[in-house]
């Protein structure tokens, strides 16, 4: 990846450091965003993926880390780099157990910041990758018939095409048929790929 593939979203209250940091993110070529407190950055538009998040701990009003776990309850766990002038201990374990990818202490050499800069947009191209996936899966999903949804549910739990047969009433030619079309409709080519989707989708029946 490279730094214009990704946006940098900078939020501190120090007006020097925001301009500061957008001089260097410009400079090695990454699109920046600025913001002086959690309210004006909840105020504007999401950003496109990737994007990484550098993060004051100390702000007016919400902190960095309240940002942080806002973040993540609305689903959308930005990476987070945090750097403060003010940091102790138990604020960078929590920052870290919370999932930052860096926590850097006021002044940090600029290589460092840039590099967990790198991390943090290529764990975000990697989240959004898997989240267009699951979307992709569940497209496929609901394209079954809710009779191959049955029976999805069923072959995925280990049940054989007989026991399936009698669990729905119905004949085992008639559960192969379904199973054939729920298999390709899902693009599965074989069964414990079926499994695996059927974890990702979180659709596992108990076994027999």
């Amino acid at each position: 990846m490279t730094p214009s593939a990704g946006t940098v979203l900078v939020v501190d209250d120090d007006a020097a450091v925001r301009e500061a940091l957008d001089g260097l993110l410009r400079s090695v070529g990454f699109q920046v965003r600025l913001f002086g407190s959690v309210t004006e950055f909840l105020a504007a538009e999401p950003p496109p993926s990737p994007a990484c998040l550098v993060l004051d701990v100390r702000l007016p009003g919400r902190s960095g880390l309240d940002l942080q776990d806002e973040l993540a309850a609305r689903g959308r766990p930005l990476p987070v780099v945090f750097v403060t002038g003010h940091g102790d201990i138990p604020m960078s374990v929590r920052a870290m157990k919370a999932g930052a990818v860096e926590f850097l202490t006021k002044p940090f050499r600029e290589q460092d910041l840039l590099d967990a800069i790198q991390v943090g947009l290529e764990r975000d191209a990697s989240h959004a990758a898997q989240q267009a996936g699951l979307a992709d899966l569940r497209a496929r999903y609901a394209a079954l018939s809710q009779r191959e949804r049955e029976v999805f549910i069923q072959v995925t739990a280990g049940r054989l095409n007989k026991q399936i047969a009698g669990d729905l009433g119905l004949s085992e030619v008639t559960v192969k048929v379904h199973r054939s079309q729920l298999m390709r409709k899902m693009q599965a080519a074989s069964l414990p790929e079926l499994v695996r989707m059927a974890d990702r989708l979180g659709l596992r029946a108990a076994g027999p």
